[in-house]
């Protein structure tokens, strides 16, 4: 591999770094590699995709990656790909993850355009060439590829090159060698500069709140986190319904594909080159900003409204989604996809209804029926009233503090009914999940995937984000 400079923050992460022990590096895998990183476009409809090379970039930083665990074993993901040497027909690295394509995908306005989104896979450098295979899920969840590349280190295209720094790297939590921790960055958007400070309180407040949260409480240790904030020219991020409009560093905003509460970015390249300063898996876009909203992607990134009153909610689980691949649970909000009637590839909801064969059988508790019986027709009607409630709040752009007034009340009647029923507290199979009220079941009556309340993650979500942080922490 052709040798490059390093920056003096590389300088002083490498000899942490190389202190853990680890097994015999891989034929083509260096002892410590670099991070490599594949831009590509994904475009299509609908009914159609494709799959066009942007360009290799070498990140400034090692991989922060486990060496004792380069394949995933987790089966989660609408995609997967794998780093596979060309001389040996051997798999390097393989990781599952989803894309902002595959949920526009599912959207009306693909039935009717096509769009272009850049997207990004990120593995250890190799020094000599691998394919790069990029797999999908067909309709029945199995894996099959669509797209092949050939990457060569040697190539005098691979970008090396230093992007701006976003600033200072802040170190909230420092745990151990990047290489046997999950390591997790907290990105801000929207904060300008005399906000920086801000920007830390905001960070660690929150990260508080993830580690007070089972399973992450019992697993803090495993943890590494980090803090980067670029600077904003303009305090706030993009909420186009409402005719704001910023460009802010990592380009989050409101209304991702017309939900008013979804906030994501596109601006992959600009994400990625920010996000390239920090030791990562990992990604919450922290955007400084009052107003209800966030969103979360599996192994792409999550976010939350810093200043919402439900930032703790929305933080943990729009980071769920992230983290490991967890579905919503919930089916009566208004949501911009619905998904397809098959099994999904998520750990937490199924379309079996069979005791026997439940994805989550091994957690069902002993004499609860399958399906479980609930208070499904009166939590629906209710519901259905604090949705008109809420878009009418919306419609006439009223004060937030209305809007947080109706979820303060729809979470102590959801305490009431979900909380206090036969088969509370139990796992099961609830009818209505991932946005179906029926044949679509969740494993328990609430869990922090399902209402604002106060329950935390069930059992069979803990169950999954526990595999994930095996993923990248077991020696």
């Amino acid at each position: 591999m052709k040798k490059t400079s390093l920056p003096v923050l590389l300088t002083l992460l490498v000899p942490v770094w190389a202190a853990a022990a680890a097994p015999s590096p891989s034929p083509a895998l260096s002892a410590i590699p670099r991070t490599m990183r594949l831009d590509y476009y994904h475009t299509g409809s609908a009914t159609e995709e494709r799959f066009s090379l942007d360009r290799v970039v070498l990140e400034p930083l090692p991989w922060p990656g486990n060496p004792a665990r380069p394949l995933d074993d987790t089966n989660l993901g609408k995609y997967f790909f794998e780093v596979i040497d060309r001389g040996t027909n051997r798999v390097l690295y393989s990781r599952g993850f989803a894309a902002v394509f595959g949920e526009w995908q599912e959207t009306d306005e693909a039935k009717e355009a096509s769009r272009t989104f850049s997207e990004s896979l990120r593995f250890p450098a190799p020094d000599r060439p691998v394919r790069i295979v990029l797999q999908e899920r067909d309709a029945r969840n199995d894996f099959h590829p669509v797209w092949t590349t050939v990457v060569d280190p040697a190539s005098p295209f691979v970008d090396s090159s230093r992007p701006p720094s976003p600033g200072p790297l802040l170190a909230l939590q420092k745990s151990g060698d990047p290489a046997t921790k999950v390591d997790f960055l907290i990105l801000g958007d929207g904060y300008a500069p005399a906000e920086r400070g801000k920007f830390e309180k905001d960070a660690r407040r929150l990260v508080e709140i993830l580690f007070a949260t089972s399973p992450f409480k019992e697993h803090r240790s495993d943890f590494n986190v980090w803090g980067l904030c670029p600077e904003a020219p303009e305090s706030g991020i993009s909420r186009p319904s409402t005719g704001v409009h910023h460009r802010s560093p990592v380009g989050a905003a409101y209304d991702t594909f017309g939900s008013e509460r979804y906030v994501l970015t596109f601006e992959n390249r600009a994400f990625r080159d920010v996000a390239a300063f920090a030791p990562y898996e990992f990604v919450e876009i922290l955007v400084n900003g009052q107003t209800y909203g966030g969103g979360g992607i599996f192994n792409l990134y999550s976010t939350v409204a810093a200043d919402s009153e439900w930032a703790p909610y929305v933080f943990v689980h729009e980071f769920g989604h992230h983290f490991a691949g967890l579905a919503d649970e919930y089916y009566t909000s208004d949501v911009a996809t619905a998904g397809q009637p098959v099994e999904p590839w998520e750990a937490n909801v199924t379309t079996v209804a069979d005791a026997g064969k439940i994805k989550w059988k091994e957690l069902l508790t002993p004499g609860t029926p399958v399906p479980t019986p609930w208070k499904k027709d009166e939590f629906e009607t209710y519901e259905k009233d604090v949705q008109k409630r809420r878009r009418a709040i919306r419609a006439a752009n009223r004060p937030e503090a209305e809007m947080d007034a109706l979820f303060r009340e729809e979470r102590g009647r959801a305490t009431q009914l979900l909380n206090q029923d036969q088969h509370s507290g139990q796992v099961g199979a609830f009818e209505g999940a991932s946005y179906h009220a029926k044949g679509f079941y969740r494993p328990t009556e609430d869990c922090i995937m399902f209402t604002r309340d106060e329950v935390g993650f069930c059992p069979v979500c803990r169950r999954t984000l526990e595999q994930v942080i095996a993923l990248y922490t077991a020696r």
